[in-house]
């Protein structure tokens, strides 16, 4: 498999740190421009993982709105959901969940991870989700 010209590399980095940011207009403008919305970076990071990390929920939101896989974990096994509990998040959290992401995936999970910081707030949303079903 042959190296991605410079050019796109540059383009997709410009992506991903506008995701990273939170400038919610221009990543919006980029998917829907054609920009893949699971477009993932060298180490597996989605614009929705970037996003949801970085504590940009309007961000997040619009992703979710354009398709983005809620599931979808980097190269690590971590998830958005693990991500936006990790650097407690609540708004995300929720966009996530509402969005179907799984709080026992992932590598730690958004469960495991919830409970290793105690966050009961949180651990209440999943067996929310649980009993939802």
């Amino acid at each position: 498999m042959s190296e991605p010209e410079p050019e796109l590399v540059e383009f997709a980095t410009k992506v991903f740190n506008l995701a990273r940011a939170g400038d919610t207009a221009a990543v919006a403008a980029y998917v829907d421009a054609g920009v893949p919305v699971n477009l993932s970076n060298d180490s597996g990071d989605s614009l929705l993982m970037l996003a949801a990390y970085h504590g940009h929920p309007d961000t997040v939101r619009a992703l979710l709105e354009r398709g983005a896989d809620p599931g979808q974990a980097n190269d690590r096994g971590q998830t958005p959901l693990a991500g936006a509990v990790f650097k407690h998040e609540p708004e995300i959290v929720r966009a996530l969940l509402d969005a179907g992401a799984d709080p026992t995936t992932g590598q730690p999970s958004a469960a495991a991870t919830a409970a290793m910081f105690g966050n009961q707030d949180f651990l209440a949303w999943f067996a929310e989700g649980d009993s939802a079903g």
